[in-house]
């Protein structure tokens, strides 16, 4: 079941009452059973939560987002206990090997140049070199083959858009806010994903800051950024706004939605996310090499 994504930007008070998320506002009240919302996304000041309701929204697996003054959010919860044998998958991910955690992070490299080449390659209507470049990447990627296609691309990014004289920044100008806030929403739901295959956020196969709770969430989460970049290309030629507000909110929101594909299937991305994850957790058991990454087009 594809999961609701609920974006709250009014006063507002979120209650709980039969399994039921009661929401008030001086607009209206809706009531929304809680096993099917996936993300919650609070960007008001003046929105009360109860700890009932946010209990019962961790324990379902729904991942709550708050958004700060600057409307990009700024930080989640997550169930902790989502997964039957969280002591062991953890054991199995603290004690992974170097050169385990190096192997996944080539894969996830390598699956990350391939799809911005061919989305620079559907932008552009030319061919490229991100295919080479793909296939330089080295165990633990020790040639920062990520930093050279990053810079070959963001230069061909923009070229055929209504915004040409971009820089990648991530405390940039428009549209870094557009991208800012959807990677801030692909990264939750990646968190949310690992989370519920039992995986722990804060330990990173390439991430490592001390100051990160969400390292896996940022290395899982990488070779599905095009994902973003696409629907931001597509709003800044199709919108003459450079704020960020509902209507753009709920066009970046609907990459929740967006279908993947398997080898053998397809799935909306909170799904896939959802095998990439437990293929992820295989990997730190030993039951498979590769993590399944799904190709972002058919």
């Amino acid at each position: 079941m594809i999961k609701k994504t609920i974006l709250l930007e009014n006063k507002a008070s979120i209650t709980t009452k039969n399994l039921q998320l009661l929401i008030k506002s001086e607009i209206r009240e809706s009531s929304i059973p809680i096993e099917e919302i996936g993300f919650l996304v609070i960007d008001h000041p003046e929105i009360f939560l109860s700890m009932p309701a946010m209990n019962l929204l961790v324990e379902n697996n729904t991942s709550v987002i708050i958004c700060g003054k600057n409307h990009l959010p700024n930080g989640m919860f997550l169930n902790l206990n989502s997964h039957h044998i969280q002591q062991e998958i953890f054991k199995n991910q603290i004690e992974a090997s170097v050169p385990l955690k190096k192997q996944l992070w080539q894969q996830t490299i390598i699956e990350k140049i391939t799809n911005q080449g061919i989305l620079l390659e559907k932008i552009t209507g030319e061919k490229n070199s991100f295919d080479f470049i793909a296939s330089k990447v080295l165990s633990g990627d020790t040639s920062n083959m990520e930093a050279t296609a990053a810079n070959i691309y963001w230069k061909a990014f923009f070229e055929n858009s209504t915004f040409k004289k971009f820089k990648r920044e991530r405390f940039g100008d428009y549209p870094n806010n557009f991208l800012n806030y959807g990677y801030a929403i692909l990264r939750a739901a990646t968190a949310r994903a690992l989370s519920g295959s039992g995986l722990l956020n804060t330990l990173g196969i390439h991430h490592k800051s001390k100051y990160n709770a969400f390292a896996l969430a940022d290395d899982i989460m990488e070779p599905f950024r095009p994902m973003v970049d696409e629907k931001v290309f597509e709003i800044i030629n199709q919108y003459d706004e450079e704020e960020l507000n509902t209507k753009l909110k709920a066009e970046l929101l609907q990459i929740l939605t967006r279908t993947l594909y398997f080898e053998d299937e397809k799935s909306p991305m909170m799904v896939g996310l959802q095998k990439t994850a437990s293929s992820l957790q295989q990997c730190f058991t030993g039951e498979r090499k590769k993590i399944k990454y799904p190709k972002l087009w058919n």
